[in-house]
């Protein structure tokens, strides 16, 4: 095929070209050989050339890994990382010693990573926002001193390790009479291993057209200690002092000084439930302050129980009923109290008290029942 074009190629330029046998075998054996040459040159510089890698799908090397150092004012340093800063303090994370809390006043922070330039940014941000809401809301906060929370707070740092409530009751009734009624009542209680003590103080008033009808001041007291086998002591005074008391429309105030010395046996005591019952004695001394002024005193013995229930819902019971009953004379008198709470929040509570006394210990003393609606603030 070669030799038909050069043919033909020659014979349209004129050129006459002669063939002869032996120069075409020549020629032909040089061609192969020059193509053998040339394939086993190109094959040996496959085998034999490095692979040079490739410079696109290299691994990247990694990056030095930045520091920020806590520097003392002392000139001591730490390398680590900057978590956050907050208001009155920076929070560090060393390589050798792990979280660090700093005040800012003690030492600075050199930045080395971006991480830590934000947190700062986000703690100035958080300082200004708060700063901010502050100056609104500083008037809402001069109200907010009376909240529950607020007023719960302040006790608990007055009284330190005293627990207690704050209750209090009012109404205001007007129809052909305008009755207004109010107490204000607290109760402290601290609790020992051993030992339990509970003070109380309450006042009443009540006023009708203007005229004083209820005057109270009550205020007990009570120690009980634990003894072995599930028993216990007790004793608790108590002094009420009524300004406003008619015996017969005549004017009857008094002072009443009551001191109850007693034993009692647990009959449960659980964190839950508590039932406890017990005898005593009861030293009674009452002076009229109204005219004519008398003092009289006489001895009781008494009957007891106590109950302390939690139930669902954060509602709890307490009840006190005293059965009075004098061996000289004969005489009996009685007296219960009941309280029903239940806890709105952790420092607000509303609660219903009945309470209830008759016959104790005489004629002089105010008999009376009682029934209200109260709000407390636990602290």
């Amino acid at each position: 095929m070669i030799f038909e074009t050069l043919w033909w190629g020659m014979r349209r330029r004129s050129v006459r070209i002669i063939f002869s046998r032996r120069g075409l075998w020549l020629k032909a054996a040089r061609w192969v050989l020059a193509g053998w040459l040339v394939a086993g040159v190109t094959a040996r510089a496959d085998v034999e050339a490095p692979v040079l890698p490739d410079k696109s799908a290299a691994a990247p090397m990694p990056e030095a890994v930045k520091f920020d150092v806590l520097v003392y004012n002392d000139g001591d340093r730490i390398r680590g990382h900057l978590v956050d800063r907050s208001v009155d303090s920076w929070v560090f994370v060393s390589e050798r010693f792990g979280l660090q809390r700093v005040p800012l006043g003690d030492a600075k922070v050199i930045l080395g990573t971006p991480e830590a330039a934000q947190a700062i940014a986000r703690a100035k941000a958080d300082e200004a926002r708060l700063k901010a809401e502050e100056a609104d809301n500083a008037s809402f906060l001069r109200w907010s001193l009376l909240s529950p929370q607020a007023l719960a707070q302040q006790l608990r740092d007055f009284f330190g390790l005293w627990h207690g409530q704050f209750a209090f009751s009012t109404s205001i009734i007007t129809n052909t009479n305008e009755t207004t009624n109010e107490m204000v009542e607290a109760h402290l209680a601290r609790k020992w291993p051993k030992d339990t003590v509970q003070v109380s103080a309450r006042y009443d008033f009540e006023d009708t057209n203007r005229v004083t009808t209820t005057d109270v001041i009550r205020s007990e007291a009570s120690w009980r200690h634990e003894l072995p086998g599930n028993l216990f002591s007790i004793y608790s005074p108590s002094v009420e002092w009524n300004r406003a008391f008619l015996l017969n429309d005549v004017p009857s105030d008094y002072v009443l000084l009551q001191q109850e010395i007693g034993v009692g046996v647990n009959l449960f005591a659980k964190p839950t439930r508590n039932l406890r019952v017990g005898v005593a004695e009861n030293l009674f001394d009452v002076w009229q302050t109204s005219q004519p002024v008398s003092h009289s005193a006489s001895t009781t013995e008494s009957l007891f129980v106590e109950v302390d229930w939690k139930l669902p819902w954060r509602m709890t019971v307490t009840e006190r009923g005293v059965w009075y009953y004098a061996i000289a004379s004969g005489r009996d008198g009685w007296e219960n109290k009941v309280d029903l709470n239940k806890k709105l929040t952790e420092t607000f509570t509303v609660g219903i008290r009945h309470e209830t006394r008759h016959n104790n210990p005489d004629v002089r003393v105010q008999d009376y029942t009682l029934l209200k609606l109260l709000m407390g603030i636990d602290f």
